[in-house]
């Protein structure tokens, strides 16, 4: 009996560590007898004792490495560092096992040496310029590259690019300058805008201070036209009464007389008489002997 209870223990000590449950987003590379058998996705999986064994564990989720900044030369001769991204998958584990030895080392070293090449055939401005191009570019180089070892690569994110210290410091310069210089633009602009604006304002009030005036001018000789008009209507209508009241000569005479006084009241010191009005004037003066003498009698 002891025997039994011994052989079932033994039996389970050996049995269950060879139950493997597989987690979601890993695979086990199995091994039997020192050769690939088979990729366990996950689930529950039971492997012989002895015989198989797993050979690696590989997760199935996006892996991001940041890789320490490399010294790459550009067209123009520039030494700057530039430290990159990557952004990869393992889709095969087979592959990923047995495809090549140290596989992230491998990755950050094909990423470095993928960089001096691109980046040889840019200038410096192009390089800080081109970011995108340069991400596009190391992508598909590392893609196609990684294929044969189970890899994937999603995306490659250029991180900072440091030029030598002289180099910022001219580039500094030169933006100090450019926004001096937009600046200035603007300022310019500005006061062009204003000049614009006061110039405009000014020719707007002088039309309007000159059509005031035309409409003044325009009103008082309305005025004037009108006080004329009226004086010439009542000028007439007093003629048209005098002639309908059927006056004879001597109250024409006493009107003559009366537009004489108004004359001589005002500033003209000679009068013109029309030789007409002499005879009249002639025959007042006889009257007026003729009436002395009868009262000195």
């Amino acid at each position: 009996m002891s025997f039994l209870i011994a052989i079932l223990i033994i039996v389970i000590l050996i049995v269950i560590p060879n139950i493997k449950v597989v987690p979601q987003a890993k695979s086990y590379v199995i091994e039997r007898l020192g050769s690939y058998y088979a990729t366990w996705k996950n689930g529950l999986h039971i492997k012989i004792p002895f015989v198989d064994r797993v050979a690696n564990t590989v997760t199935l989720k996006e892996i991001v490495k940041d890789f320490a900044p490399q010294p790459v030369i550009t067209k123009d001769n520039v030494t700057m560092q530039i430290d990159t991204v990557v952004y990869f998958q393992i889709t095969d584990a087979k592959l990923y096992t047995y495809g090549v030895e140290y596989p992230i080392s491998a990755i950050e070293n094909l990423t470095a040496t993928t960089l001096r090449n691109i980046i040889g055939e840019l200038e410096l401005d192009q390089t800080l310029t081109s970011r995108d191009i340069i991400n596009s570019k190391m992508r598909s180089i590392l893609d196609e590259a990684t294929d044969p070892w189970g890899i994937k690569v999603n995306r490659v994110e250029v991180k900072n690019i440091l030029p030598p210290k002289d180099i910022q410091e001219a580039m500094e310069k030169q933006m100090r300058a450019e926004r001096e210089r937009r600046e200035k633009i603007l300022q310019a602009e500005g006061e062009k805008k204003s000049s614009v604006l006061i110039a405009e304002g000014e020719k707007a009030s002088a039309i309007l201070r000159a059509e005031a005036e035309k409409e003044s001018k325009i009103k008082r000789a309305e005025g004037e036209a009108e006080a004329m008009l009226k004086i010439k209507t009542a000028e007439a209508e007093g003629i048209k009464l005098l002639k309908d009241a059927k006056a004879d000569q001597s109250v024409l005479t006493l009107k003559s007389y009366e537009t004489l006084a108004k004359m001589a009241d005002g500033q003209s010191t000679k009068i013109i008489v029309p030789s007409e009005l002499q005879s009249i004037a002639t025959m007042g003066t006889a009257i007026k002997e003729m009436m002395s003498d009868k009262k000195s009698k």
